[in-house]
């Protein structure tokens, strides 16, 4: 039986084009800087992180939680341009995928977990929305993976049955839940790898 052709890329943003927006190595970072005791900040932000990439949170109302609990010597401004600027790109990746969408005609959705003001801030400074037909984003749409609805969605607001899509994410529990609603997968690791495998896959 012919395998079915592959019309849409689920494409995960941190991870695979940019760096992760907030992980726990930014938060470390951003402790030593700005002399936060980084234990206390990171029991605050497990317990509140979920609701703010779920977009049931502002970045101030995070930051509220996790840092500006007390008085502080900085202010927020200063610590969310801090954030920002932990976003970087990762190798080439998304001209990468540029090149790879216009090679085989593809549409390319986002499917991401991302706060609503990092998300836009990295869709802006990288020009995301020209490789992006569209935005999957938890903040978007009130679900985070690996809660198979938001791949389920992903399928209805793209028109592609699972067969038809392929997902493309760092993080094997979350290509695991993509291969149970039917989705093909492929687990990034490392750009080199991806360059070789996505066009034997595409093929």
């Amino acid at each position: 039986m012919k395998t079915p052709k592959i019309k849409t890329l689920f494409l995960d943003i941190g991870g695979v084009l940019l760096t992760n927006g907030w992980d726990h190595k930014s938060r470390e970072k951003a402790a030593k800087h700005f002399k936060l005791d980084s234990e206390e900040m990171n029991e605050r932000h497990h317990l509140t992180f979920d609701t703010y990439e779920s977009g049931k949170l502002s970045l101030d109302e995070y930051l509220n939680r996790v840092v500006f609990y007390e008085k502080r010597t900085f202010s927020k401004e200063k610590f969310k341009t801090f954030m920002f600027n932990e976003s970087k790109p990762l190798d080439n990746a998304i001209d990468f995928f540029k090149t790879l969408k216009k090679k085989f005609n593809l549409r390319v959705v986002a499917l991401s977990n991302e706060g609503r003001e990092i998300n836009d801030y990295r869709i802006k400074k990288y020009m995301l929305d020209e490789l992006f037909d569209g935005f999957v984003s938890s903040c978007f749409v009130h679900l985070r993976k690996p809660d198979i609805d938001i791949y389920k969605l992903a399928c209805d607001v793209s028109n592609t049955k699972p067969g038809n899509a392929l997902c493309i994410d760092d993080r094997l529990m979350f290509i695991q839940v993509a291969q149970s609603h039917g989705i093909r997968t492929y687990h990034f690791q490392d750009l080199a790898s991806a360059k070789k495998q996505l066009v034997k896959i595409l093929a």
